[in-house]
Formats: structure tokens, C-alpha cells, sequence
């Protein structure tokens, strides 16, 4: 399904009984070059008890790619009109990598919305050389097309284990940053080295989980240490034998510690 929020058509997926009031609603935000397909080993865990929203960022899977720099601030008011367009007032959040950092400016750009903020292999802030980093690589898409950024992003998100293991997994999320379009990946390559949340972590007035795998390079278990220490009261939960997609490497173990920690929230 697709709604226009912010004046950008977003596709969106709702999981679960979307007209069960007494269940809770919990929203899925999904990384750089992916789409709402990276979250199918939460989608049909968590709908059983809850009502479920994914849905692809701008510039991503489904949803519009405009032209030129994104902001957190357009991501985040993007959210903020597809929860108004379908009345959800109330929701838990959990975002990865990029989603966890829209995750993180929206909690502080529209407080008392969230019930909950899971942040997963993500960060709160970069060191100054990723804004060079990540140029470097939008400008490679933009040459180039997707496909050269396709295996050095692979390697960065998934163990070499797992690779070996996991093939069909892997090839999903290889196809997923294939065909992430040229524009959303720009756009979003833009804002992601931007954020700078680190010092008002402490403002966002509901529970938090940061959630990282241990063998993550891309966001380091360090960038969520940072995110656990400028956060009173928040959990930590650093998951073995994962990298930087740490839902789809260890499903379980991700599932378990969001499960715990949203029956805690309820």
C-alpha cells in the first residue's frame, strides 16, 4: 500500500489485526540500501501479539526517490505523516542502522509519540572523515550504478560464516542494495553522517534498547556503547557471532531480547 506523507509517496505494510485495539502498535525503520523485505524475520514473530507497521524510507524499495539531499528532519516528518495519515498515535519503534537514527531524531522532534525506541547497529553520531566516506560512495552509485557498492556492503553487514551458511539471505539483501535506486541512496548518503543526536539522547522521554551485534564494522559495538551511556536507564544487548544486519544474522536472539524488552514496556 502506498500514502503520500510529507509529499512523497511511502509504501508501507501493516502485519497483524490492524482493527484489534487492545494490541499494541510497533513500527519497523530499515537500513541504507534495504527495504521493509529486511525485517520478514520480525514481521510474522510480531504480529502474532502486535499490530505491525514497516515501511520503505524515502528513496527506497517501493516509496519515492526524489532528487537531491535528504535530512533527517524530511525522514523523520516522512514518518510523521504516515503515522497521522493512519491514525497511529501511539507505537513502538525499533530502526536499524539509518532506522535507528531517524528512530532517534524523530523521538526528539515529536516526544510522547513513541512508547518504546529499539536502535539496532546504528549510532548517535559519526567522526567528521564519514561525510568524505559516504560521498565517496554516492558518488560511485551515481557514476556507476548500484552494483560496484554491492559485495563491499555485503562484506561490511554479514560475517563470513554467515555467508557461507546463509546464501539465499545473503543473495536477498544483495538484491535489495542492487536495486535500491540511485537517487534514495544519494539522498539518504547525505543526511546519515549528519546526525548528531549524541548530547539530547538524554531529552527522549521513553524506554530505550540499543540492540548491536559484536562483530559489527560499519556502526562499532562502540557507537552503541555511546548510545547506552547518554542514556539513563537504557539496555544494552550486544549479540554474538553478528555484524551490522544483526535481525537477519541471529533472527532469534533478536527476536528474544526485543520481545523481553517490549513486555517490560507494556
Amino acid at each position: 500500500m502506498k500514502q503520500t506523507s510529507n509529499g512523497v509517496d511511502l509504501y508501507y505494510e501493516i502485519h497483524g489485526r490492524r482493527d484489534d485495539a487492545s494490541r499494541p502498535w510497533l513500527v519497523f525503520s530499515h537500513s541504507l540500501a534495504c527495504s521493509v523485505a529486511m525485517w520478514a524475520p520480525q514481521l510474522a514473530e510480531f504480529a502474532r501479539q502486535y499490530r505491525v507497521l514497516a515501511f520503505d524510507t524515502r528513496g527506497h524499495g517501493s516509496s519515492d526517490a526524489p532528487a537531491g539531499a535528504y535530512t533527517f528532519d524530511d525522514l523523520s516528518d516522512d514518518l510523521r505523516g504516515l503515522l497521522r495519515e493512519l491514525e497511529i498515535n501511539a507505537a513502538h519503534f525499533i530502526g536499524l542502522s539509518m532506522g535507528g537514527m531517524i528512530g532517534q531524531v524523530f523521538a526528539l522532534k515529536h516526544p510522547g509519540l513513541f512508547k518504546s525506541l529499539t536502535i539496532a547497529d546504528s549510532t548517535s553520531r559519526w567522526p567528521p572523515e564519514a561525510i568524505e566516506l559516504f560521498a565517496g560512495r554516492a558518488k560511485t552509485a551515481q557514476a556507476r550504478g548500484m552494483e560496484p557498492l554491492v559485495k563491499p556492503t555485503l562484506d561490511r553487514w554479514f560475517t563470513p560464516p554467515f555467508h557461507k551458511s546463509h546464501p539465499v539471505e545473503v543473495a536477498n539483501i544483495a538484491a535489495a542494495i542492487r536495486t535500491t535506486p540511485v537517487a534514495g541512496y544519494a539522498g539518504c548518503s547525505h543526511a546519515i553522517p549528519r546526525i548528531d543526536t549524541t548530547r539530547r539522547l538524554k531529552e527522549i522521554d521513553c524506554p530505550i534498547l540499543v540492540i548491536v551485534g559484536k562483530d559489527d564494522p560499519g556502526t562499532p559495538l562502540a557507537m552503541s556503547q555511546e548510545i547506552h551511556d547518554n542514556v539513563p536507564g537504557s539496555e544494552l544487548v550486544v549479540i554474538e557471532n553478528a555484524a551490522h544486519i544483526s535481525n537477519i544474522e541471529q533472527a532469534e536472539n533478536f527476536n528474544r531480547a526485543l520481545s523481553g524488552f517490549l513486555a517490560r514496556c507494556e
